[in-house]
């Protein structure tokens, strides 16, 4: 049983690592809007839980103990959302505060029952893998809609920034995961993307072409 602070901190690790699984102290404490010294903190006490590896002046490293402890965490995060916009029909731009509340239940059960109901669906609403059991993730290549060529069609695997604001902005013009992407023309001053899907034509500039991960489309 880990406090609500501990599990928050666990995440944030989880996501804000690197490639080579390092997080550094300024890093996280500005992701967390929280002072170094508390961070700092913090880290030692997980630490003696053996849920990081922590060094002064070195990047943080969560241990095997802490990598599976918050891949279950963020396993009940994304479970909760896919079974809030699939089973209570939220929209997609709804659910994350709500699952930001929910992540912390400690009831095994209670997210076994929802991983049966919803068919154990391995990504949430927002095309991000969703962790098995053991808290471990299988991760998938994507390209950046914006790293696209013009001619190119693409599909709409997963959004990297999952923002109210953003969520909307796609709702608001029907592009949602799956939507298959033609790329007509690149702006070459200032990126902007002409593309079509279904039955709408649209302009997406860099800043949103930048959050989209999309996949070739299968033949």
């Amino acid at each position: 049983m880990y406090s609500l602070t501990e599990e928050n901190y666990l995440k944030a690790l989880f996501n804000l690592a690197d490639k080579k699984g390092g997080v550094n102290v300024k890093g996280l404490s500005k992701h967390l809007d929280i002072k170094m010294s508390t961070v700092t903190s913090m880290m030692k006490r997980l630490a003696d839980k053996d849920l990081v590896n922590y060094e002064s002046y070195q990047p943080l490293h969560l241990t095997e103990k802490g990598k599976k402890e918050a891949g279950l965490i963020i396993r009940k995060h994304r479970l909760t959302e896919m079974y809030l916009v699939e089973k209570m029909g939220f929209g997609w731009e709804q659910v994350h505060e709500i699952a930001e509340q929910v992540e912390h239940i400690q009831s095994t059960p209670f997210f076994d029952k929802m991983d049966t109901l919803l068919e154990f669906p391995k990504i949430d609403p927002h095309g991000s893998p969703i962790p098995d059991k053991n808290g471990r993730v299988v991760l998938k290549e994507y390209k950046r809609l914006c790293d696209c060529k013009a001619g190119e069609t693409m599909k709409l695997c997963a959004v990297i920034n999952s923002s109210s604001d953003f969520l909307k902005f796609l709702t608001n013009r029907e592009l949602h995961l799956g939507s298959k992407i033609k790329i007509h023309s690149i702006e070459p001053f200032d990126k902007t993307m002409v593309v079509s899907y279904g039955k709408r034509n649209e302009s997406l500039s860099q800043t949103a072409c930048e959050r989209l991960l999309v996949d070739k489309v299968s033949k």
